[in-house]
């Protein structure tokens, strides 16, 4: 086949699978199918520069920062609806298009009014050109460089058979981001240490405009349809609603909820059912969107102002409410967060009531000057989490001086649940508990993240088993895994089945299922043997990861000189900073920690320690190696013991200070990354060669 053939093939098979994915929410090959096609297209195409266009999957990488966004004018303005609040309302809209067109009983296209971000996509002769927010709705921003990284924006459209493409079509629609995708990169970014995004619609509307579109493409940003602009040779249907089977034929993805209502009675039912359904959808709402659905009727009906006369936003109840706040407690959450919440008089938010709201932190009850007695604006953040917005200072209590009546909130200096200090690290927000081990609150991630697979590897002992034997008192700490018994993981089994009104099986037959318990007795006396690095990262030391943990126990040899380090110790450990070296410090100082480590030795728990090794050696030394891609003849873990065993440092991730790139089967974006840096890179083959010359295998 030649270059061009293949190179239109992959396209094609890219854009089916895209499709797939993001259109019809059914994945079609696996991850690794479709970044070897893309990874072949990108080397074609770097080949045969000649055939790249604009709308070849490869171009949705990002490019370098813009210094501003150009301004765009739409060909056709992009208006704004007219809201409704209440049925009424509605029904004098109904109303009044039963009184103009006739009709007793009018068809409306309905959807559900996504909060994000409006904006408009421009394809000439099927393919994107350009992309821009609503702005003031005559003029906008291009923003096409960012709209480019959101995959389910199709960069051309994908034409039925038969059909003529599009001289221009301008599709507009809502740039949004799902609820599930915000909350995991809020994760990380609180895991990486760095800002969060305060809520889903303000997370997509930042992100579209980022000057760089590197930024945006780490987002995850989704799209839907919902509407079209200028339009040229493109013979638009009678109804809205076929507009929008007809957009969504041509790829671009609608929200599934679209349908198509008649009369007053049907656009409320509509919006009722979509009330109820509004918490379990996966992204946010804040109301629903009537069309008239004939355009013709659509044409009678015109405009009025900058809005259709034809179509209505019927907004949800408000999403704010006033209340008053009766106290100040915190919480210590899974990870050792600590937590105030303000617990309130009660008041209804969004149809849910409310009596407690988070403050978030010591950084958001210092801005807004929170006290006992303050009246206070609620509202649900992400339409979810209550939170305080803020006060209504005019409403504060007032002693007879004219003082605050009440004294401001200060945070704890110990922890509420164990005792533990409290600590926060230079250039954050938020305060931790440091009892990880010992702490309650923390208690089951600590059991979860201990028992995990690149930790103490204790197989059998999932999420459930840990919430139950914390939920029924076998479990404090980490140490008592290893004082369980038969007969505590029996009894445990019988309480759970009780609990949940299960009879299993085995107990009607007058049988006791005990093979479970002792395999999991099992993969828990097979972990008493491990390694000094598996049990620093075990511990769950915050920021010390696998890597770090492997540096610590190389440098110091021994638990007990770790244990023994000062910070100035710590600090010098290659790659451990301040930061680190104080958590780790802080995380040995405090006493519960040390009990705990100290029943893990009486229990039998061993780790294999070693002479203090300060000296990188091997002809990999002072070398970071990445692994990426998957290898034959080892484990990835296996392969970065061999090269660590030569005095390499491996890394989960490429830079610039990465020295070497090992590239098994369906490398990805690393391997990308390590081209383009211009870093060296090994195959499976030439690694087996160089550990072959070194001797560690044959």
């Amino acid at each position: 086949m030649s270059a061009p053939d293949r190179i239109d093939e992959l396209r094609r098979l890219i854009a089916d699978a895209d499709h797939a994915y993001y259109q019809l929410d059914a994945p079609s090959v696996p991850d690794a199918e479709y970044d070897r096609w893309m990874r072949e297209l990108r080397e074609l195409e770097a080949t045969h520069p000649e055939f790249v266009t604009t709308d070849s999957p490869t171009q949705r990488v990002a490019g370098k920062p813009s210094s501003a966004f150009a301004e765009v004018r739409h060909a056709v303005p992009m208006l704004s609806l007219n809201n409704a609040f209440a049925d009424d309302e509605v029904a004098d809209f109904v109303r009044r298009i039963v009184e103009a067109t006739g009709e007793s009983e009018p068809a409306f296209s309905v959807e559900p009014k996504i909060d994000g971000l409006a904006i408009t996509l421009r394809y000439e002769h099927g393919v994107l050109v350009q992309g821009a927010t609503r702005g003031d709705g005559t003029t906008g921003e291009d923003v096409i460089a960012n709209l480019r990284t959101i995959r389910a924006i199709p960069l051309a459209l994908r034409v039925p058979a038969g059909l003529p493409v599009p001289e221009v079509l301008e599709v507009r629609g809502e740039v949004y981001m799902p609820k599930a995708a915000f909350e995991r990169f809020n994760e990380r970014a609180h895991a990486a240490g760095e800002k969060p995004l305060a809520n889903p619609r303000n997370g997509a509307a930042g992100s579209l405009r980022q000057l760089d579109s590197r930024i945006t493409a780490k987002r995850p940003l989704a799209f839907f349809a919902y509407g079209i602009g200028e339009v040229q040779g493109f013979g638009l249907p009678a109804t809205h609603s076929v507009l929008l089977k007809s957009l969504a034929g041509f790829g671009l993805p609608l929200a599934p909820e679209v349908d198509v209502a008649s009369g007053l009675d049907g656009v409320l039912a509509y919006y009722r059912r979509i009330g109820v359904a509004r918490e379990t959808l996966p992204y946010d709402i804040d109301g629903v969107v009537y069309k008239l659905d004939r355009r013709d009727l659509q044409e009678q009906m015109g405009f009025v102002a900058r809005a259709p006369r034809w179509a209505i936003a019927h907004k949800f109840p408000a999403q704010e409410e006033v209340t008053s706040l009766e106290g100040i407690d915190v919480q210590v959450g899974r990870t050792g967060a600590i937590t105030p919440v303000a617990r309130l008089k009660a008041v209804r938010v969004a149809g849910v009531v409310v009596t407690n709201a988070t403050l978030h932190n010591a950084d958001q009850i210092a801005r807004l000057d929170v006290r006992v007695g303050d009246t206070v604006v609620v509202r649900r953040a992400g339409d979810v989490i209550p939170e305080v917005a803020r006060i209504v200072p005019e409403r504060r209590p007032l002693a007879a001086d004219g003082s605050p009546l009440h004294p401001a909130f200060v945070m704890p200096t110990t922890c509420p649940e164990c005792g533990s200090a409290v600590e926060r690290a230079e250039g954050e927000s938020v305060m931790r508990c440091t009892g990880g081990l010992y702490c309650p609150a923390q208690r089951k991630q600590a059991l979860i993240h201990f028992a995990s697979r690149r930790a103490m590897d204790i197989e059998g002992l999932g999420e459930r088993f840990v919430e139950d034997l914390v939920d029924f008192g076998y479990v404090q700490t980490v140490a008592d895994l290893y004082r369980l018994t038969l007969d505590d993981l029996l009894a445990m089994k019988r309480r759970a089945d009780a609990r949940d009104g299960v009879t299993p099986e085995t107990v009607k037959q007058g049988k006791i299922a005990t093979r479970w318990a002792e395999n999991l007795l099992g993969g828990i006396d097979q972990s008493r043997n491990t390694a000094l690095e598996r049990l620093l990262f075990a511990l769950g030391i915050r920021d010390v990861g696998e890597a770090t943990a492997k540096q610590l126990a190389r440098w110091f040899g021994g638990l007990d000189a770790l244990i023994a380090a000062s910070v100035d110790e710590l600090l010098a450990v290659p790659d451990v900073g301040p930061v680190v070296s104080a958590r780790i410090h802080g995380f040995f100082a405090e006493a519960h920690n040390r009990e705990v480590i100290a029943a893990l030795r009486e229990r039998g728990v061993q780790w294999l320690e070693g002479p203090p090794q300060r000296t990188a050696e091997g002809p990999l030394a002072g070398k970071t190696v990445v692994l990426t891609g998957g290898l034959s003849a080892f484990s990835r873990d296996e392969a970065g013991a061999h090269l660590e065993a030569l005095g390499a440092k491996v890394a989960g991730s490429v830079s610039k200070k990465t020295s070497l790139v090992v590239a098994g089967e369906a490398a990805g974006s690393k391997l990308d990354k390590a081209r383009e840096l211009g870093i060296e890179v090994w195959d499976e083959a030439g690694l087996l060669d160089f550990l072959r010359a070194q001797g560690r295998i044959a």
